[in-house]
């Protein structure tokens, strides 16, 4: 199989015009045309429908789309991890990630990415299940929990600090909790399957199993259900950082560190090569958020 015939297969795929991809590659149209249809006849199917006005592909086409992709990707990583060239990042990056935390903090930054990188089409789905990253064809999970799967490789991008907030109107009605045992007599707001919180103390660890009357799915949800006086909640800085600075919600119990800590990460599949298109989304995202990510400064806000 031609890697070039594959090079051009994902420029139409891209283009929908086999003039266009040709001449992207350096192709004039009538070479271009001969390279798909040897492909086609080595695959022995037709990958793209060709009419007078539009080229689009077959469901083969299709299906055949995201390997080629990473048959090029593979070659791209097997030249650059000799130094071969310099390699460009091309074809489709398909990456999960948490909703909430995509549109605040990944989508601001994709437009320099893209521009840094035009030859590379971007799939992002936000959802906040977790899913098989094999199973489902993506590149990165962005993720803020622990590593379970050993055949995933985890790459740090920040930090996710986890702070218990309320609101002042909560406060001014409740009285501000002094120790973690004091949470028993208040409101808590809860995601599913997490009521029991975890504390540094002098003393070591602490677990509180705390209650209340609505718990939720969804950590945008009980950011606002917090801001709205409703009780108090554990939520990243990431997501919270933007009320605190306005006084919409006040940080509280600050001299007991919730545990364990977190971090968002960049996981991948186990590969004894990096595709230069996920090593430019990392590389890219790490120098983006810094030691210092936005949701981490003017912390003098976050004080009552």
């Amino acid at each position: 199989m031609n890697i070039e015939h594959l090079k051009l297969f994902v420029r139409i795929a891209a283009t929908y015009n086999i003039s266009m991809a040709g001449q992207d590659l350096g192709l004039s149209p009538a070479v271009a045309s001969a390279h798909i249809n040897k492909l086609e006849e080595g695959l022995g199917v037709r990958l793209i429908h060709r009419t007078t006005r539009k080229v689009s592909l077959t469901e083969e086409g299709k299906s055949f789309l995201p390997y080629a992709e990473d048959v090029l990707s593979s070659v791209d990583a097997a030249l650059s991890s000799v130094g071969v060239g310099s390699i460009s990042p091309q074809g489709t990056l398909r990456i999960t990630a948490p909703a909430s935390f995509g549109r605040m903090h990944l989508l601001p930054a994709l437009n320099q990415f893209i521009a840094l990188y035009p030859n590379l089409n971007v799939d992002l789905k936000l959802s906040d299940t977790i899913v098989d990253l094999v199973e489902g064809g993506f590149d990165i999970a962005i993720r803020n929990s622990y590593l379970k799967d050993s055949s995933l490789i985890a790459r740090k991008l920040a930090t996710d600090n986890r702070i218990l907030c309320a609101s002042p109107q909560y406060l001014a009605t409740y009285g501000e909790p002094e120790t973690p045992k004091a949470l028993s007599a208040h409101n808590c707001i809860t995601l599913f399957g997490l009521e029991d919180w975890g504390f540094a103390t002098p003393n070591g660890q602490l677990n509180i199993k705390v209650k209340g009357n609505f718990r939720t799915d969804n950590g945008e949800a009980i950011r606002d259900a917090c801001a709205n006086g409703l009780g108090i909640t554990i939520n990243s800085k990431w997501s919270v950082y933007q009320h605190l600075q306005r006084g919409e919600l006040v940080q509280i119990l600050k001299d007991y560190p919730l545990v364990p800590e977190a971090a968002i990460w960049a996981v991948y599949p186990s590969s004894r090569l990096l595709a230069p298109k996920v090593r430019a989304f990392i590389d890219y995202y790490i120098e983006y958020f810094g030691d210092s990510p936005n949701w981490e400064i003017n912390k003098s806000s976050y004080h009552a």
